[in-house]
């Protein structure tokens, strides 16, 4: 791992490279969605978000115009291969020249899903804090394993940050997404190839959050938190495009995909936990963490910030089960991934143990 630029003569060398996608950011940004997708030379565009955010995808495509033939509302959670197969039979039939995604994880997830096996260009419409828009990662759930990549053809050309759609998202799921866009910038920072600008973008980012959580759960109605809060989940969603995943993410992807966790959800009960666990194997990284958080730890400032926000939920009262400990620790250990500390079934279990019981002190 790279450290940041000193004030002294010791050298400094890092390396990064920046995907080419145009950005919108502010309040009323969805008015120029019609602007990203002419930029992106799409003139037919199918639009893909979930059932609840069928007003504001009709919204959308009345925005688009003519250049909107369809709406496939019917995204769904860790991206099911079955619902691939429907959004791809519906892409034949349309026969659109891109695609707008709009919604959270799960809208994006299932438009990376048709960039990656219809080769369309992909233009982003965030509501939630998940960062799936500033990434390369695609994930696809078949049976009971999520499959995880990362491949350039799934990035999006276009990312439309409206904080105004932010605004219906209940105070529990912004807690949860929010605390989901934490974990990318924590894993970001003892990422292996961790440089300075992801770690600048981290740093900001969890501050950010940090910050305006507490202020969008006491008043959803608080544009200008939510404003700060978007503009923090887009940081940390930049450092991880710029960085390597690590135990954390390969664990949510575990519950998510094989036991059906809610993803946001699952990041955010997790985080403290997997935190604890790296601490003495990334301190740098943890002592970052700590400062953005104003925390005197990392382990206890993320807990801290869990409880301000109101996330008290285990896994247990998720639905997983005493037997689904071992089976989870057994496939998180599966596969070769970096992690500042080794891997093992032992520390995998110890940490899914906690998070089932409840809190524990950091």
């Amino acid at each position: 791992m790279t450290s940041p630029p000193r004030a002294d003569s010791t050298p400094v060398t890092f390396a990064y490279t920046l995907r080419p996608v145009h950005v919108e950011f502010g309040t009323g940004a969805l008015t120029r969605l019609r602007d990203m997708v002419n930029g992106a030379d799409m003139e037919r565009v199918l639009i893909v978000t979930t059932a609840g955010r069928r007003a504001t995808a009709a919204a959308a495509a009345q925005g688009l115009g003519d250049r909107a033939i369809g709406v496939f509302d019917r995204a769904a959670p860790h991206v099911p291969e079955a619902l691939v197969a429907d959004a791809l039979r519906e892409v034949e039939r349309l026969r659109p020249d891109g695609v707008v995604a709009l919604g959270g994880g799960s809208a994006i997830g299932l438009g990376k899903a048709l960039a990656l096996r219809a080769k369309l260009p992909l233009v982003a419409v965030p509501t939630t804090y998940s960062g799936s828009e500033m990434t390369a990662v695609w994930g696809i759930t078949a049976g009971e394993r999520k499959e995880t990549g990362r491949d350039p053809r799934v990035a999006p050309l276009a990312v439309v940050y409206d904080p105004a759609l932010t605004v219906g998202l209940p105070p529990p799921l912004a807690a949860a997404s929010g605390m989901n866009a934490i974990a990318h910038a924590v894993e970001a920072l003892y990422a292996p190839d961790a440089q300075p600008l992801s770690t600048l973008f981290a740093r900001e980012g969890i501050r950010l959050l940090a910050t305006a959580l507490p202020e969008v759960i006491r008043n959803p109605a608080d544009v200008t938190a939510r404003e700060r809060a978007f503009y923090g989940a887009h940081l940390a969603a930049r450092s991880l495009d710029l960085t390597t995943m690590g135990l954390h993410h390969k664990l949510c992807h575990v519950l998510g995909g094989t036991f059906g966790m809610p993803h946001a959800l699952t990041h955010a009960i997790l985080l403290p936990h997997v935190a604890a666990f790296n601490e003495r194997a990334a301190v740098q990284a943890m002592s970052e963490v700590a400062a953005a958080l104003a925390a005197s730890t990392a382990p206890a400032g993320l807990a801290a910030l869990q409880q301000a926000l109101g996330i008290t939920t285990t896994l247990r009262e998720l639905g997983l089960r005493p037997a689904d400990l071992d089976r989870a620790a057994e496939l998180a250990v599966a596969g070769a991934y970096p992690n500042p500390r080794p891997v093992t079934r032992q520390g995998v279990r110890a940490i899914l143990e906690v998070a089932y019981a409840g809190a524990a002190e950091h």
